[in-house]
């Protein structure tokens, strides 16, 4: 005999179980109201591209302005130093042979180079009375001289591992005029000047060095060959650094005692260059400048897509009211205004993202200057989108959940 209890349960006809939507069809439904409003759409995108676009500009163009800036900063010696010899000193003062290579060995050291007076004399010829000298120095030069004084050839070649050891030259631009060397052509017979009562085989005239212009009234002969030839006795009498420029107050400060380590006071080190204060200055105030200019922009953006997403909840009730007595609940609508929301915002970013990267690239073009994107910027802007998105979606998705479907349809 069977009993109540025994009998399977009867599921009411009400007792039905609600309707769960896939993350990929509440993703259709936010698109489809975008589809179908597609001016509203691209107004209310085109608000959020302008403020990511702008994002991206401010941050851009400044950028590329700063980068502009600080080669030309750069240019003017801000990761150098100098080394010499104290002057006026009794006897005068010596810096060891190997001075060069102990600073080399310094960690932040990128280049080390060095010349010496040779003190020799220098004519264009052998006929020229000695009295009629060109004042002009004649300088030992190591081979990396040109790094580490940003110097750079006008024509011809400089000193390499395969010249140094010969009687060749390379002329600063001073000394080629007074030399009477307008250039080196390869192919044609090389100039030759008279040094020390010996002919030297001009293979460089080097441009203006605005950072060394002793250099620019010097004849530079190799290491090797001022030693073989002109008596050299390989103490260098300027020791030029090039260092890594956030470590530039301390290699200064071992300068002196790695170069002569008896007695470091007797070597006396130039300070960094002006220009590296006002460099790292400059980025600091284009730092700033960055981060206020991208805080207004994304403010402006997100502020549109709220008044958006708040206009769209008003004008759509009958189509809130008409999903709600169909059945949704309060979550899907919460979902399908947020997700629409956050779409919007997207294809702003996107399309913001790349107006910004092209207005950028177009004005840094114009201007001269390298085109710089930080990509910081990109991906914030992006990034940026997607949480504006978000934050300008929660009110209007509350909103239009909170609506009962009796109330949406009447005030509809």
């Amino acid at each position: 005999m069977t009993t109540t209890l025994d009998r399977p349960a009867v599921r009411a006809v009400g007792d039905t179980k609600p309707v769960r939507l896939a993350p990929l069809d509440i993703l259709r439904l936010g698109l489809l109201g975008i589809h179908t409003r597609k001016v509203r759409a691209a107004l209310s995108a085109l608000g959020i591209s302008i403020g990511i676009a702008t994002m991206i500009v401010v941050t851009g163009i400044p950028a590329s302005s700063q980068k502009a800036l600080m080669n030309q900063l750069s240019a003017l010696g801000t990761n150098m130093l100098q080394a010499v010899p104290m002057p006026n000193q009794t006897p005068p003062v010596e810096l060891p042979p190997q001075s060069v290579d102990m600073v080399r060995r310094i960690g932040p050291v990128t280049v080390a180079s060095a010349v010496a007076n040779t003190h020799a004399e220098v004519f264009r010829n052998d006929h020229v009375d000695a009295d009629d000298y060109a004042g002009l120095t004649v300088l030992a030069s190591r081979t990396n001289l040109l790094k580490a004084i940003n110097a750079e050839v006008q024509s011809g070649r400089y000193l390499s591992a395969s010249t140094e050891k010969f009687p060749t030259a390379v002329l600063g631009s001073v000394a080629a005029t007074r030399m009477g060397v307008a250039k080196v052509v390869p192919g044609q017979p090389a100039p030759q000047i008279y040094v020390n009562h010996r002919w030297f085989t001009v293979i460089g005239v080097l441009a203006r060095t605005p950072l060394s212009p002793d250099i620019d009234r010097s004849v530079l002969v190799g290491w090797d060959a001022a030693r073989t030839q002109l008596n050299f006795t390989g103490h260098p009498t300027v020791i030029y650094v090039k260092a890594r420029e956030d470590d530039m107050d301390a290699v200064r400060s071992v300068l002196a005692p790695t170069i002569y380590p008896e007695v470091p006071g007797l070597v006396q080190v130039s300070r960094p260059s002006d220009a590296l204060a006002a460099k790292r200055a400059t980025e600091t105030t284009f730092s700033a400048l960055f981060l206020g200019l991208a805080g207004v922009a994304l403010l402006v953006g997100g502020i549109g897509v709220a008044n958006t997403m708040v206009i769209s909840v008003l004008e759509r009730r009958r189509e809130i009211g008409l999903r709600r007595a169909l059945g949704a609940n309060r979550g899907q609508i919460r979902g399908q205004f947020l997700t629409e929301s956050v779409a919007l915002s997207c294809l702003g970013g996107l399309a913001g993202t790349v107006l910004g990267v092209l207005a950028t690239v177009g004005y840094a073009t114009y201007q001269g200057w390298p085109p710089v994107i930080p990509l910081p910027a990109l991906a914030g802007g992006f990034g940026g989108a997607v949480l504006i998105g978000m934050a300008a979606g929660v009110y209007p998705s509350i909103r239009a959940s909170r609506l009962t479907p009796t109330e949406a349809l009447a005030t509809a």
